[in-house]
C-alpha cells in the first residue's frame, strides 16, 4: 500500500480535513489579527497608530486581494499560505516595539507587509472552502470554516481579558503581543501541512482540481475579465461593504464605551456568536428542498432586516455620546464613562448589541461566500473571485479605517455603514435572482499533455481526471 493510499484512507486527503486544516490556519493567523483589531487601537489607548496601519494594510490587500488568486494558481496553497501566515506575526510583533518606544513608523510598514500576505492568504482560503465541496455541501463546508476560524477570535479575547483582568493599564502587555507572535508562528508552519489540491478527492470520487495548466499572462487576462464580469460588477457593493462595519464596531463602540478587560471579554461573545450563526446558517444554504434561488433569496431577507435592525440599536446607544477616551486624563462621554462587564445594569443593554454585532457579520460574510461559490464550480475561477471579494473588500475597509483615523464624527460613521448597506441590498438582490439550481462550467482538463473537456453539472461529474500532481500550479 502507497503512501498516498495511506492517507486518503485515513481520510487526510477528503475536502473536509482539508477545510479543517485551513480554518485552522485562519484561527491562528487572522484569527489572532482580528482578536487584536477587536480591542479597538490594537489594544492602544492612542487608535491613530492602528488606524493608520490598518488604512495601510488594507492599501496594499486591494492589489494583492485581486491579483492573490492568481498567485496561488500559479504558486500553489501550500507556501503561499504558509508564508502569509508570517506577515500576522510580523504585524503583532510591531506592537510590542510602539509599547516600548511610542513610534508607529514600525506598525505601519508591518500592516502593508501583511496586506500583501493576508490577499494572498484570503484568496487561497476561498478558493479551498468553496471550491473542494460539491454544491450541495457549500453552506456546511463555509459553517465549519467559520466555526474555526471564530475560535481564533474568542481565543484572542480570552488572552488579554486573563492577562489585563487585575490591570488598570490602557494598553496591552507585551506579554499578550508574544502570545499572538507565537500563535501565528504556529499557523504559519500549519500551513504546510494542506495537501495538494490535486491530490484532494471528494466522497463521491470525483477530483477538485479541474484545470491543470496555467500563466502569468493567463492570469493577468482573466484579472482584467472579472471586472468586466456582470456578475462581478454587481457584487462590488456587497463586497465593499463587508468589513466597512469593522472600524466602527471595534472603534468608535467597543474601545470608545468599554474598559480594556471588558473589550477583550466582548470579544470572546463577538467571535462566538459569530459561530452559531455560521451554523445555523448553513442549514439553510444547503437545504435541497428548496430551490437554490429559493434559499438565496430568504438568507437575504434574513442578512437584510437583522442588518437594518442592529444599525437601529446602534442609533439609539450612538445618540448618548460623542467620543471615546482622548488621553490618559480625558475619558468618554458616555454617560457614567467607561463601562466595565460587572456593572450589569449599565452594560447589558451596549454588550448584547456587541454580540449581535458577531451574528450580522457572520450571516454577511458567509451568505456572501455562499453567492460567490454558487456562481461557478472552477477552482481557478473561484480562487479569483475570492480574490476579487476580499481585495473589494479591503477598499472598503481602508475607507473606513481612514474616516476614524481623521476623527470623523461617530454618528457620521454609523450612518454612512447604514448607507453602504442600503446601496449592496439591491445589487446583492440581483445576483441571488438569477442564480440556477446548479452551476455548468465546461472546464478543459490536461491529462498527459492532452486536453479534453469534461463538463460538471453540479456535484455529478462525467469522468474524473487521472492527473500528474506534479504538473498540476493550483
Amino acid at each position: 500500500m502507497g503512501t498516498f493510499d495511506i492517507f486518503r484512507r485515513a481520510g487526510y486527503y477528503h475536502p473536509m480535513t482539508q477545510v479543517v486544516i485551513v480554518g485552522f490556519v485562519c484561527f491562528l493567523c487572522p484569527g489572532m489579527f482580528n482578536a487584536l483589531n477587536g480591542m479597538g487601537g490594537g489594544g492602544q489607548m492612542d487608535r491613530t497608530t492602528t488606524n493608520n496601519a490598518n488604512t495601510a494594510l488594507y492599501c496594499t490587500f486591494i492589489v494583492f486581494g485581486i491579483i492573490g488568486g492568481s498567485i496561488v494558481n500559479l504558486c500553489g496553497v501550500r507556501w503561499t499560505i504558509a508564508i502569509s501566515g508570517l506577515s500576522y506575526a510580523l504585524y503583532s510583533s510591531s506592537y510590542i516595539y510602539l509599547n516600548h518606544t511610542g513610534k508607529g513608523s514600525f506598525t505601519i510598514a508591518a500592516g502593508a507587509i501583511l496586506g500583501i500576505g493576508a490577499g494572498v492568504m484570503w484568496a487561497a482560503q476561498g478558493m479551498i472552502m468553496v471550491s473542494y465541496p460539491r454544491e450541495e455541501e457549500k453552506g456546511r463546508y463555509i459553517a465549519v470554516f467559520w466555526i474555526i476560524f471564530n475560535l481564533g477570535g474568542m481565543l484572542g479575547g480570552i488572552l488579554p481579558f486573563a492577562i489585563n483582568y487585575h490591570s488598570d493599564k490602557d494598553s496591552l502587555s507585551d506579554g499578550v503581543y508574544i502570545a499572538f507572535v507565537v500563535l501565528e508562528c504556529l499557523g504559519a508552519c500549519l500551513g504546510l501541512v494542506l495537501a495538494p489540491p490535486s491530490k484532494v478527492v471528494r466522497s463521491d470520487g470525483t477530483s477538485v482540481v479541474l484545470v491543470k495548466y496555467t500563466n502569468a499572462g493567463r492570469e493577468a487576462i482573466e484579472i482584467i475579465k472579472l471586472f468586466l464580469n456582470p456578475m462581478m460588477l454587481s457584487l462590488i457593493p456587497m463586497c465593499f461593504t463587508s468589513n466597512f462595519f469593522y472600524t466602527y464596531q471595534f472603534g468608535p463602540v467597543n474601545a470608545s464605551i468599554f474598559n480594556l478587560r471588558t473589550r477583550g471579554f466582548n470579544n470572546i461573545f463577538y467571535w462566538g456568536f459569530q459561530m452559531l450563526a455560521a451554523y445555523l446558517l448553513s442549514f439553510l444554504l444547503d437545504n435541497t428542498q428548496m430551490t437554490r434561488r429559493k434559499r438565496g433569496l430568504v438568507a437575504f431577507g434574513i442578512v437584510a432586516v437583522f442588518f437594518n435592525c442592529i444599525w437601529g440599536g446602534s442609533l439609539k446607544l450612538q445618540l448618548r455620546y460623542t467620543h471615546g477616551p482622548l488621553s490618559s486624563t480625558v475619558t468618554t462621554d458616555y454617560p457614567g464613562g467607561l463601562m466595565d462587564f460587572k456593572e450589569s445594569s449599565r452594560v447589558a443593554g451596549p454588550m448584547i448589541l456587541y454580540m449581535l454585532y458577531g451574528i450580522g457579520d457572520a450571516l454577511y460574510q458567509n451568505f456572501a461566500y455562499w453567492i460567490i461559490g454558487s456562481l461557478t464550480n472552477d477552482n481557478q475561477k473561484l480562487s479569483r473571485y475570492a480574490g476579487f471579494y476580499k481585495g473589494i473588500q479591503s477598499l472598503g475597509a481602508t475607507v473606513a479605517w481612514q474616516l476614524d483615523a481623521k476623527n470623523v464624527s461617530y454618528l457620521h460613521q454609523l450612518i454612512g455603514n447604514w448607507v453602504l448597506l442600503g446601496i449592496s441590498l439591491a445589487p446583492m438582490l440581483y445576483v441571488v435572482a438569477t442564480l440556477k439550481d446548479h452551476s455548468e462550467d465546461a472546464i478543459p482538463l490536461h491529462v498527459d499533455g492532452k486536453s479534453s473537456d469534461t463538463n460538471v453539472h453540479g456535484s455529478d461529474v462525467e469522468k474524473t481526471a487521472v492527473v500528474d500532481s506534479d504538473q498540476l500550479t493550483v
